[in-house]
């Protein structure tokens, strides 16, 4: 098996892990990988997984490696969705390709660069990097859902939490993008905010979902 086949294969065990997929074993393909004893088999004698009993487990290394491998994938799925504004399958399709070339280098960088993401566009978890533990505290003080801006307040966007898909699509297409900076215009009836000079109408439930940099990052306009 090729590198690229036994991260498919990994990505597999750890989907189904978190109950996105069926167990490993009931798998009948991921992606270009048919799940049978044989592959498995490999991936096991790679030192990645353990089969006892009828369970697959990582082994340390196998862990270490899937946890790499599903944060570049969620992390690139976020740059395609909140930077480059794609959408629909071209989504996955875009992401699987860019989790085998992202550098691990270039990793911490995106996650910086995208404000540090808990979830991906699915609302899947992001596994948490260095460099999240480490500006955890920062970010928590100086970043802030949108309904806790007061009227006239404005602030760069840092990133969209949701879980629900067609929603993110939507805030995309109107141009809320990480960097993006959001004006706060009312609160009620409904929230009104500006972004690159349009004004949209938000839900409370869907204001909740925007986080903005806020403190030395944020400017009110007078």
């Amino acid at each position: 098996m090729n590198r690229r086949e036994i991260d498919e294969v990994l990505e597999a065990i750890w989907m189904a892990r978190e109950g996105v997929q069926p167990e490993p074993s009931d798998l009948a393909e991921c992606d270009r990988v048919v799940m049978t004893d044989e592959v498995l088999g490999e991936v096991e004698a790679a030192g990645l997984i353990a089969r006892r009993n009828g369970q697959t487990e990582f082994t340390p290394r196998g862990e270490a490696e899937a946890t790499d491998l599903i944060r570049r994938h969620r992390l690139a799925e976020r740059l395609v969705v909140d930077i480059l504004g794609i959408v629909g399958r071209e989504v996955e399709d875009t992401a699987c390709e860019f989790e085998h070339v992202i550098a691990p280098r270039l990793t911490e960088s995106i996650c910086t660069l995208l404000g540090h993401p808990r979830n991906c566009p699915h609302g899947l978890t992001i596994p948490e990097g260095t460099c999240c533990r480490e500006t955890r505290a920062m970010i928590e003080s100086v970043v802030v859902p949108l309904d806790t801006l007061k009227v006239g307040e404005e602030a760069p966007l840092a990133y969209i939490n949701t879980r629900d898909y067609p929603r993110l699509q939507k805030l995309v297409s109107f141009g809320i993008t990480p960097g993006v900076k959001i004006k706060l215009h009312q609160k009620s009836p409904a929230y009104v905010i500006e972004a690159e000079q349009t004004q949209i109408a938000l839900e409370g439930e869907v204001a909740r979902d925007v986080y903005l940099w806020r403190g030395g990052q944020a400017k009110r306009r007078k």
